[in-house]
C-alpha cells in the first residue's frame, strides 16, 4: 500500500512537471487566454482540482511520515554507530537502504507538495496578466478611436477654418465693391450736379 502510494505521488509529480512546462510555455495570446479560461470555467476541471486537494492533504500525510522515519532511521544508524558499530555489511546495507527510501520518499512527497503550491500561484499569475493584457488592448483601442475621433475633430476644424477664411474674403470683396459703388455713385451724382449746372447756363444764354 505504501509503495502503492509514493507510486502514485511519482506519478502526480511527473504530472505537476508537465502542466508547469505548459503553463510556462509561450504559447499565442490568444490560446493562452483560452486554455485558462477552458480551466477556470470548466466543471470537469473543478472536480479535478477538488480531488486534487484531496489528494494533495493524503500526500501531506505521507509526508510527515516519511520525515519521521528519514529522522528515526537517521537515530537509529547513530545509535548503532555509537553503540556496537556497523559489524556485519548487510546490517549497514539495510540502514543504508532504509535511510536511502526515507530520503527519498521525503524528497518526492516534499517536493510535489512544493510544486503543487507553485502550480497554484503561477495559475493565478498568468490569469492576471491575461486580464492585465486584456485590459490593455481594450484601452490602447479606446485610445486609438480617440485619436481617430481627436483627427477628424482636427479636420472638421479646418475645414471650418478655411470655409470662414472664405466667407471673410467674399465680405471683404463685398465691401470693397460696395465702396467702389458709393465711389462711383457718388461721382456719378457730381457730373449730374454738373452737368445740370452747365446746362442751365447755356439755357439762359439762349434766352438773352
Amino acid at each position: 500500500m505504501t509503495n502503492a502510494s509514493y507510486t502514485l505521488t511519482f506519478v502526480l509529480l511527473a504530472a505537476e512537471m508537465v502542466t508547469f512546462g505548459i503553463f510556462v510555455a509561450p504559447l499565442p495570446f490568444s490560446i493562452r487566454k483560452k486554455f485558462f479560461s477552458f480551466l477556470a470555467e470548466s466543471p470537469i476541471v473543478a472536480k479535478i482540482a477538488y480531488g486534487l486537494k484531496i489528494a494533495f492533504i493524503f500526500i501531506a500525510i505521507l509526508f510527515v511520515d516519511a520525515l519521521q522515519r528519514m529522522f528515526r532511521v537517521a537515530a537509529e544508524v547513530e545509535t548503532t554507530k555509537a553503540g556496537q558499530g556497523m559489524q556485519d555489511v548487510r546490517t549497514e546495507t539495510n540502514f543504508a537502504a532504509r535511510k536511502f527510501y526515507a530520503q527519498r520518499n521525503t524528497y518526492l512527497t516534499g517536493f510535489c507538495l512544493f510544486l503543487s503550491v507553485v502550480l497554484t500561484r503561477t495559475f493565478y499569475i498568468i490569469q492576471d496578466l491575461i486580464h492585465a493584457q486584456d485590459e490593455y488592448a481594450k484601452l490602447k483601442k479606446a485610445t486609438a478611436g480617440k485619436t481617430r475621433a481627436d483627427g477628424d475633430a482636427a479636420k472638421q476644424v479646418e475645414d471650418l477654418k478655411r470655409k470662414l477664411a472664405e466667407k471673410e474674403h467674399e465680405i471683404r470683396d463685398f465691401e470693397t465693391l460696395k465702396k467702389q459703388a458709393k465711389q462711383q455713385a457718388a461721382e456719378y451724382d457730381r457730373l449730374a450736379e454738373q452737368y445740370n449746372k452747365e446746362t442751365g447756363k447755356t439755357s439762359d444764354k439762349r434766352r438773352d
